[in-house]
């Protein structure tokens, strides 16, 4: 069974132009989603589609009110057996637009039990069985890794590179101060890493999750570590091992096509920076043990992780969402207890939360495809520029309303004398 992955191919487009009539079934379940609606709190949704214009959950709560516009009453039945998932593809397809997504979404996420009601649909059931079902022949194994990998890493780095800063980083910044260019923001973020495990001259350093380099080259450039990287992506290895030899960092970092699980040698510090979500609940256990064979005694494992808030995991492993099916397939959110429960043989754990920095830094690479949208239009049309603005748009509500976040975790492995 294979996903789509909208993000690379181009869905079918809902047809615009003159609204045709909501057909029966479509007006019965226009009106039990609506229903639904009614509880929101959190603000409401003014809805506007061929039956009429509706005002639906409360309009003095703390969102205010959002207007909604349906193009095409297909919509109804996307949402109503395809739940969340539903209401991305249909976004994509043109089927309904907003007057501010991320605000519609954020109410969403602040109203969870609203969102968990359309999601619970008795509509949805065998949508729901195929979506689990699509997740489950997503899983990690090392095969399966490396096709989850390729179909997003992989679109062509001239995509990522339009919204990305100069240092290709695709993970949260960190910003120092408000109004932050996003290339100074993620700058410190790499200098944040490489301070949480006390890198030093010489460390011999492990970087799981190359990307394209950019994290590599700074701790070897500035801090003069001593840097093994690994990837399973081809693309992303040629361009990290490309971006390196520019900087004259040879010498200092060698990049390697390998496994997390096929890794070898004994390193000072080991730093991965939102690959976590990558390996899957099964495999988490797994990947941390990996981090802990690979380590000296004494030495440190700084991780950069985005969480979920700890009462809403087990609930997310359940139901495969829009980014889990669309954007980052095979993928999961730990929570902070989960990586600590799994990482039993490590000590000294410190933390940090930052998720407000994740959705400026969304908002950034939102805005940037907004405002020049022609490389996309380009490589898959209106349709392909609404899947990236969705997947925006989705990730900066749950980062706004802190049901997801960034940590910053830091283990040291029992044994031996610290040192850096």
């Amino acid at each position: 069974m294979s996903q789509q992955v909208l993000l690379a191919q181009r869905p079918a487009a809902a047809a615009r132009g003159p609204m045709r009539s909501a057909a029966p079934l479509e007006r019965a379940l226009r009106r039990g989603l609506m229903s639904r609606l009614e509880g929101l709190r959190s603000g409401a949704i003014r809805l506007h589609d061929g039956l009429g214009v509706a005002v639906l959950g409360d309009p003095n709560g703390p969102l205010g009110t959002v207007d909604l516009f349906v193009h095409d009453p297909v919509f109804w039945r996307r949402v109503a057996f395809g739940g969340d998932v539903g209401a991305g593809e249909a976004y994509v397809a043109g089927s309904w637009s907003a007057s501010d997504v991320v605000a519609l979404l954020r109410m969403f996420v602040r109203d969870r039990d609203v969102m968990l009601d359309v999601d619970g649909s008795p509509w949805s059931l065998p949508r729901r069985a195929l979506l689990k079902l699509g997740q489950w022949l997503r899983r990690n194994s090392r095969g399966g890794s490396r096709r989850n990998i390729h179909d997003h890493y992989d679109l062509g780095d001239e995509l990522f590179a339009h919204f990305l800063d100069p240092s290709m980083t695709y993970s949260s910044a960190w910003f120092e101060y408000q109004g932050q260019p996003l290339e100074k923001a993620q700058q410190a973020k790499l200098r944040r890493l490489c301070e949480l495990v006390d890198l030093e001259m010489d460390d011999r350093l492990l970087e799981i999750g190359t990307g394209w380099g950019s994290f590599a080259r700074y701790a070897a450039g500035r801090f003069g570590a001593r840097v093994t990287t690994a990837t399973i992506s081809r693309n992303q290895l040629a361009r990290a091992r490309q971006r390196i030899a520019d900087a004259g960092l040879d010498e200092r970092v060698a990049c390697v096509l390998s496994d997390y699980r096929d890794l070898a040698g004994v390193f000072d510090k080991v730093v991965s920076c939102e690959m976590i979500e990558a390996v899957g609940a099964k495999y988490l256990p797994t990947y941390l043990r990996v981090c802990d064979e690979r380590l000296r005694p004494g030495g440190l494992l700084g991780l950069q992780a985005i969480t979920i808030a700890d009462q809403h995991y087990r609930d997310s492993l359940q139901a495969p969402d829009y980014i889990k099916c669309h954007v980052f397939p095979g993928s999961f959110i730990p929570s902070v207890s989960a990586i600590v429960d799994a990482a039993t043989r490590h000590t000294d754990l410190r933390l940090e939360q930052f998720g407000a920095h994740y959705a400026t830094t969304l908002s950034k690479w939102r805005d940037t495809v907004l405002r020049q949208p022609e490389p996309l239009l380009a490589r898959g049309g209106p349709s392909m520029l609404r899947a990236w603005d969705y997947y925006f748009a989705y990730c900066e509500a749950g980062f706004r309303e802190g049901n997801i976040s960034v940590s910053h975790l830091r283990f040291r492995k029992a044994g031996g004398a610290p040192r850096g």
